[in-house]
């Protein structure tokens, strides 16, 4: 009888069609509503891709799970609603988003704030959702959640890891060739990290009921992970890096990335098919991923952006961490053939489109300013004698948001500009609304934008946001909060403009207001979207009366 040792996972729905992702304890066929999908395997690993087509539009279909022929889920003594596939069919559209989200059990000391606790990382936000969902019907379920980073944290493990990697070479502690205790060091400990994220019940409820979308950030590999062309040299003289971000990449795409594409673009790209036939795809995969991380960072590795259509809502999801030009004086966050893809997929007709990136556009106070300055004295603006100070100052604040890559940054000012903007009779109406979504810097705010006229040239129509979520478990110490309200304040914001004024930059054109925010809590947020009408509410995630997981509303806003 075939198991199940992981999801399912429902990732991919549109209005006909839905993929849903498991991993089995032995190879097999995987059957779920008729549709079968053989393992492929992965160190001892074994996984499969149910594509289901043929559904119809905004339907709810109940499933079950058949690994080698056999019942395997829902479990018999299941105690949780149906679960079921609920596919699109045009109309309202909820996206719940989030990003930094630590695995730790639902009981103190881990509930705690870490003023109270080393241990604590508050309340989660995602469980104090799913508990929420259990007492709704379907239709009130979000459409999609989407994760924006550091779904798992592989150089600041749990406890419960840390113990398992101790068992497994904590007598090669201290050893250079191996990772810190904290770090995981291969597929194998990665999978470790999946697999104490997904598995508590209600998040695997809560996972197997709602599609998911995602994208990396730094933790998820490790921290800072491609902040410059220094970092990387660095990085890549510890023994023991290949191990580590070659199993990083094999197990992104494998639990993250594959869940992301569409049955067409799987079809397309065809390297789920080919580790399908290989049947053992480790080594296959283990190619792949070593030929992406030997790219970075010049362009011409694999494209982890992608696209999704969610009713009116058009999803572009960027990756900023693996397609970035470090190379000094050329930065980008994105190279040049990702970047056409991202354009192409953001300029196609919608009601609202919706850009994620895990990490901000912008930064409020002086934090926008100081990556600005920080970015220019890096590449000689004080002279070349301070350019390694720039550098060491770029890898110790973690200055590497949009504005440190400053050609990028304006590239996408002008492309939300030119979204947003209406243009020659008959071409369509631009997006209702323009929404950039991102996490990583462990506040939460939203920000609106303001474009400057520019003569001949019409005024955007689109009303364009930034809205940041973050974290969705990870709370700051009092300190770390203070240290970056600092950076936030009045005070911050006039040293931010003095130092990019000492470089000879310029005041950027477009004006981003913060509308609500910063707020430091373990959050989650959703975005409503109706026809060309759109919301927000943002809810914090803190204990009941009972000690019980729940969610109050901080801000909310109509789009």
């Amino acid at each position: 009888m075939g198991h199940l040792v992981l999801g399912p996972l429902l990732r991919h729905v549109s209005r006909t069609s839905a993929t849903i992702w498991v991993e089995t304890d032995a190879p097999c066929t995987v059957e779920v509503c008729g549709h079968r999908a053989k393992t492929f395997s992965v160190l001892d690993h074994h996984y499969a891709l149910v594509i289901i087509e043929g559904l119809e539009p905004g339907s709810t279909t109940p499933y079950e799970v058949h690994p080698a022929g056999e019942r395997a889920w829902p479990p018999p003594t299941s105690t949780f609603p149906p679960f079921v596939i609920r596919t699109l069919d045009g109309g309202a559209t909820r996206i719940m988003f989030g990003s930094c989200r630590a695995a730790a059990p639902h009981e103190p000391p881990w509930t705690l704030e870490l003023d109270h606790s080393d241990e604590g990382r508050g309340v989660d936000a995602l469980y104090a959702h799913g508990l929420r969902m259990l007492e709704q019907p379907p239709d009130q379920w979000p459409h999609l959640l989407l994760f924006v980073g550091d779904q798992v944290y592989a150089d600041d493990s749990s406890p419960v890891t840390r113990e398992k990697v101790r068992a497994r070479r904590g007598h090669l502690a201290g050893n250079d060739d191996q990772p810190p205790i904290t770090d995981v060091a291969d597929y194998e400990e990665y999978t470790w990290l999946y697999h104490e994220s997904w598995l508590p019940e209600v998040e695997r409820w809560v996972l197997s009921v709602v599609p998911s979308a995602m994208i990396f950030d730094d933790h998820d590999m490790i921290d800072d992970w491609n902040t410059s062309m220094s970092w990387v040299e660095d990085i890549r003289t510890k023994p023991w890096w290949q191990a580590h971000v070659t199993g990083g990449l094999m197990s992104y795409w494998v639990y993250q990335h594959l869940g992301n594409l569409s049955p067409a673009e799987i079809r397309d790209e065809g390297m789920l098919a080919r580790f399908v036939e290989l049947g053992d795809a480790t080594e296959a995969l283990r190619r792949w991923a070593e030929e992406s991380e030997e790219f970075t960072p010049v362009p011409g590795g694999y494209r982890f952006s992608y696209q999704r259509e969610l009713g009116p809502v058009r999803l572009v999801v960027i990756d900023s961490r693996n397609g970035r030009v470090l190379t000094p004086g050329e930065r980008q966050m994105v190279d040049d053939d990702e970047w056409r893809f991202i354009r192409d997929a953001a300029s196609q007709p919608c009601e609202h489109l919706v850009l994620a990136t895990s990490i901000p556009v912008v930064m409020p106070g002086g934090l926008h300013e100081l990556e600005r300055w920080n970015e220019l004295v890096s590449e000689g603006a004080w002279g070349r004698w301070f350019s390694p100070l720039g550098e060491k100052v770029r890898r110790a604040l973690d200055l590497e948001d949009w504005a440190a890559f400053h050609d990028s940054y304006l590239a996408l000012m002008d492309l939300l500009r030119t979204v947003a903007t209406p243009g020659e009779p008959p071409a369509p109406e631009p997006p209702a609304t323009v929404t950039i979504v991102s996490g990583d810097v462990h506040f939460s705010f939203r920000a609106t934008a303001t474009f400057p006229d520019e003569p001949g040239r019409p005024r955007p129509a689109s009303r364009v946001y930034q809205i940041v979520n973050s974290p969705i478990r990870n709370v700051l110490a009092t300190r770390e909060r203070r240290a970056m309200q600092a950076g936030l304040s009045r005070a911050g914001k006039w040293i931010g403009r003095a130092l990019r004024r000492s470089a000879r930059a310029r005041r950027d054109d477009v004006v981003w207001d913060v509308n609500e925010g910063p707020f430091f809590a373990n959050h989650i947020c959703l975005l409503e979207f109706t026809q060309r009408d759109a919301r927000m509410v943002l809810e914090r995630a803190h204990p009941d009366d009972a000690g019980q997981a729940s969610l109050a509303v901080a801000a909310e806003a109509t789009l």
